[in-house]
């Protein structure tokens, strides 16, 4: 493996969802406190389940690049872009965007990058997904695709 990351949120996310424990007292505390508890205790462990199974995993192995259930093989990966600032990220995925691009931004992370698609049978000309390490993915994924074998 030369590159792992999970795309997770931030802590203040996880901090943020807690105030649906207090929120659900207050909704049933008229009828019986403690389903409140137990409603909101519930509702914050689906909170947090979701943003758990919702944090893609970034992979460039020797022959690979998988973000999240999506892979493609390096063989087809065209130019590297990374997207360090939060202006460069914001126009790649606002007006730079191509509509046929697949994505895989999550809006708890303000750094992305783009990789371009080789493969003429593929419609989707390139790939933009949200990283924390723009600069250590795209330099792992440049070794990685130099290391190929060529192919004659």
């Amino acid at each position: 493996m030369n590159y792992r990351e999970r795309v997770s949120p931030s802590l203040w996310m996880y901090i943020a969802g807690v105030l649906i424990v207090p929120a659900m007292i207050v909704v049933f505390l008229p009828i019986n406190s403690l389903v409140g508890v137990i409603l909101g205790v519930a509702l914050y462990g689906g909170y947090v389940a979701f943003l758990v199974s919702g944090s893609p995993v970034i992979e460039v192995s020797d022959s690979t690049l998988r973000v999240g259930a999506a892979q493609i093989p390096l063989r087809y990966v065209g130019q590297i872009t990374a997207n360090e600032t939060v202006q460069a990220a914001r126009q790649a995925a606002g007006p730079g965007l191509d509509a046929r691009a697949w994505t895989s931004l999550r809006g708890w992370v303000r750094t992305s990058v783009r990789v371009e698609i080789t493969d003429e049978r593929d419609p989707i000309p390139y790939w933009l997904f949200s990283t924390r390490r723009p600069q250590e993915l795209a330099k792992a994924l440049e070794t990685a695709v130099a290391q190929l074998p060529k192919r004659s």
